[in-house]
């Protein structure tokens, strides 16, 4: 089944039309800009822009980065606190001439992808995702079944700031960190994670997992990592899935 997904972080919002079955993206991925500010009107604007190029009728999978609940957004984290109490998923579908959206935390659905059909696929035991992007965004597994809308990086460091303000892989960007730098500081993310949650393997997603054979080296958790297959794709894939999911058995080309 083809469904367009779309993947919406603190710096952008991405979309492509995916093939479920296997994860492929049919269409070329696109990437706007998060507006700033980002308030509800802005970016379901900018969302519908998306969707009309696109040229897509039918249901819509998104991941968005906040706590989500039933399609409402219940935090902030990255974006306009006017979001807040929104109900997403009505919203987009307004601006979207009436289509259909599925919403979720944007690492949730990362997770979904990579455990469905990336490198947790058949995995046991307690699998944490770590989506390393504007901020730390984080899923949970435990025998492949999900733990929703946890959010690890929203945990306080040592400087009273979550940590996502710490070892985020914009934050390497705007203070300039040489990559040991910033890994040394995912790495204490990630020993501190180990700590407390005793994981069985951890996946790296995002932007930057792209780099991950760069930044490997420096870390010193004693849980397995792998990179995540799918990239920073994950989100689109695991929205388009997840629709999939909660429209029900269909009949597949």
């Amino acid at each position: 089944m083809e469904i367009l997904g779309l993947d919406i972080g603190g710096s952008g919002i991405k979309g492509g039309i995916v093939e479920t079955k296997n994860g492929q993206l049919v269409s070329e991925r696109l990437r706007l800009k998060t507006p700033k500010p980002s308030t509800p009107e802005l970016m379901a604007e900018v969302v519908a822009t998306l969707v009309e190029t696109f040229n897509w009728k039918g249901p819509i999978g998104c991941s968005f980065p906040t706590v989500v609940l039933d399609g409402k957004c219940m935090t902030a984290g990255n974006i306009s606190p006017k979001w807040v109490g929104i109900q997403i998923d009505e919203l987009f579908t307004k601006y979207s001439n009436g289509s259909r959206f599925y919403v979720a935390n944007d690492a949730d659905l990362a997770g979904i992808a990579e455990m469905t059909l990336g490198a947790g696929k058949g995995a046991t035991g307690k699998v944490i995702i770590v989506t390393i992007g504007t901020g730390l965004g984080s899923g949970i597994f435990y025998n492949s079944q999900l733990i929703p809308n946890v959010e690890l990086g929203r945990m306080f460091h040592l400087n009273g700031k979550p940590i996502e303000f710490y070892a985020a892989s914009s934050v390497k960007t705007k203070e300039n960190l040489k990559m040991k730098d910033w890994a040394d500081r995912l790495d204490f993310f990630l020993n501190h994670v180990e700590r407390v949650f005793a994981p069985d393997n951890f996946i790296i997603g995002g932007g930057i997992s792209k780099e991950f054979e760069k930044f490997e080296k420096f870390l010193t958790t004693n849980v397995p990592i792998e990179k995540a297959v799918f990239e920073n794709n994950a989100g689109i894939i695991g929205a388009s899935i997840y629709a999939e999911s909660c429209i029900g058995p269909m009949t597949r080309d």
